[in-house]
């Protein structure tokens, strides 16, 4: 289970996750999970650590997260209106809406003519990384632990010694001579 950053409120987390969810679907994590829209059976952004690589300083979004999370929420209410949709106020707006209208709502937010954009594309882009590379965390770790999206696309495991090492190569063929002056290891001399 990916922990939630401490500084979120469960509101400010659950709307995250709801969005990271929408770019990068994933099955839900229970019968009562409100943010994971679950319309994929594998997992998704969420259960791959969308949360915790937004929330890492070194994305540089970390800081806006808060009020992203809010004006998420705002542009959720807004949407609802007009489009005559009622929301369960159970839950914060953009999780009340279903993924269709989730995804419907991002692409206005992502849309060349936002001026809000750059925020959102930020957010939809960590979120895919965080599925797509496991940028948050050593490749090799993330593998041990079962990263979904590392693992459903196949990335290879290390060698016992945690180097990586290919019999194969990805082209069918050698593309240059190894360097004369390579170690063992892989590195130049």
């Amino acid at each position: 289970m990916v922990a939630t950053p401490e500084f979120l409120d469960d509101v400010q987390a659950m709307t995250l996750e709801a969005f990271a969810d929408t770019i990068v679907p994933g099955n839900k994590r229970s019968s009562s999970d409100r943010a994971i829209a679950g319309v994929c059976e594998e997992p998704g952004a969420v259960e791959s650590g969308a949360l915790e690589l937004l929330a890492d300083p070194a994305t540089g979004v970390a800081e806006a997260l808060v009020p992203l999370s809010g004006l998420l929420n705002e542009r959720a209410t807004e949407y609802a209106e007009r489009t005559g949709l009622t929301l369960d106020e159970e839950v914060p707006a953009f999780v009340a809406l279903d993924y269709d209208h989730r995804a419907a709502l991002i692409l206005e937010l992502t849309a060349r003519s936002n001026p809000e954009r750059d925020g959102w594309v930020l957010l939809a882009q960590f979120s895919n990384i965080a599925y797509d590379s496991a940028a948050h965390r050593s490749t090799a770790e993330a593998l041990a632990d079962g990263h979904p999206g590392l693992i459903q696309m196949g990335f290879a495991k290390p060698d016992e010694d945690g180097l990586w090492r290919f019999s194969d190569y990805s082209y069918g063929r050698v593309l240059a001579k190894r360097h004369p002056s390579t170690t063992e290891s892989g590195s130049p001399a």
